[in-house]
């Protein structure tokens, strides 16, 4: 799957974080930057080193939390309260 569109800098990183943050799941990528599970995959897959990639996609098969249907009804937020120090 071809991604069409061209992010800045700041959104493409912060793409990636989103990617790599546990609790974010792939729903909220897709409201904000319009780019599914399938899209973020394969940016991942440009973006890093493949070393890197396999990590992440070991990561993310075992992360109930990056499905936002496979979520416990519990989780009600896509962060760590602890994450975003003001």
């Amino acid at each position: 799957m071809k991604i069409k569109q061209t992010f800045s800098e700041g959104d493409l990183s912060r793409i990636l974080e989103m990617a790599w943050e546990d609790r974010t799941p792939f729903e909220a990528i897709e409201t904000l930057y319009g780019l599914n599970e399938s899209q973020v995959i394969d940016l991942m897959r440009k973006e890093m080193k493949p070393s890197s990639f396999r990590m992440w996609r070991k990561r993310m098969a075992s992360r109930e939390t990056k499905h936002k249907a496979l979520r416990s009804s519990e989780v009600k937020r896509a962060y760590c309260p602890t994450q975003y120090k003001r």
